[in-house]
């Protein structure tokens, strides 16, 4: 079923509290995908949301198409961007054709909007290069945060979506567990699985803590050894 994905611009335009997790996320999640992805020339990337991503892996490929549905969150990104030069098409990731394939095609934080992740998954290994690495990053339900914050009582279930959720369109969370097996099921190899930022507390307290680049870097390098408790989940894989 498709939705009106300008439904949900709003909250990318960076002016609600929980943009201080998201920057911190999506920046540390894009320089890991590059780091990884020495020496590809070619990027897919899916979705432009608050648009860190795209603005950090511009340059980086001789060819970099991004894919997004919403009209007007490529019309933001053009406006808080106006210097990026990346190839944008507007399109839904089912509808997308191309006979084009790419080094390195990213899923930044998507697989937890679609109707069938399993079924985007699998339809992009067509547009995958022979060798070519994909990178999925979702979001951990049971991440320590939630976990506290449920056994604190202030959450009723980890699965329990929060106010960011719901503005951002969220249809589902994801564990370690639960991620593993839509992979498998998409028919996809595991080279790699890792934490994106281990976040002890909520958005508000680490905002009222003021806590200096250094620290949440660490807490982002910290995240990487355990993805069970991150915030979100990196995985890299290849297609069978």
């Amino acid at each position: 079923m498709e939705t009106n994905l300008d439904e949900y611009a709003s909250a990318y335009t960076g002016d609600i509290m929980y943009d201080f997790d998201n920057e911190i996320m999506l920046k540390w999640y894009s320089s890991r995908v590059l780091s990884l992805s020495d020496g590809a020339q070619s990027l897919l990337e899916l979705g432009l949301g608050h648009g860190h991503t795209t603005e950090l892996l511009s340059g980086n490929f001789s060819r970099h198409l991004v894919l997004d549905g919403s009209s007007k969150v490529i019309e933001n990104f053009k406006k808080k961007y106006p210097t990026c030069h990346v190839d944008v098409e507007e399109v839904f990731f089912e509808k997308f054709e191309s006979h084009e394939k790419f080094d390195v095609i990213l899923l930044g934080f998507i697989l937890e909007h679609v109707d069938d992740p399993v079924a985007v998954m699998s339809r992009f290994s067509r547009f995958l290069s022979s060798g070519g690495k994909m990178f999925l990053s979702v979001p951990n339900a049971e991440c320590m945060n939630r976990r506290l914050g449920n056994l604190a009582g202030m959450l009723d279930d980890v699965t329990t979506f929060s106010t960011n959720d719901h503005l951002l369109g969220h249809k589902r969370f994801y564990t370690v567990d639960t991620l593993k097996r839509d992979i498998e099921k998409a028919n996809y190899s595991i080279d790699r699985l890792e934490g994106i930022y281990l976040k002890p507390f909520t958005s508000a307290q680490m905002i009222s803590l003021e806590l200096n680049k250094d620290i949440l870097d660490a807490l982002c390098l910290l995240g990487v050894d355990y993805p069970a408790l991150s915030c979100g989940l990196l995985a890299e894989v290849s297609a069978r």
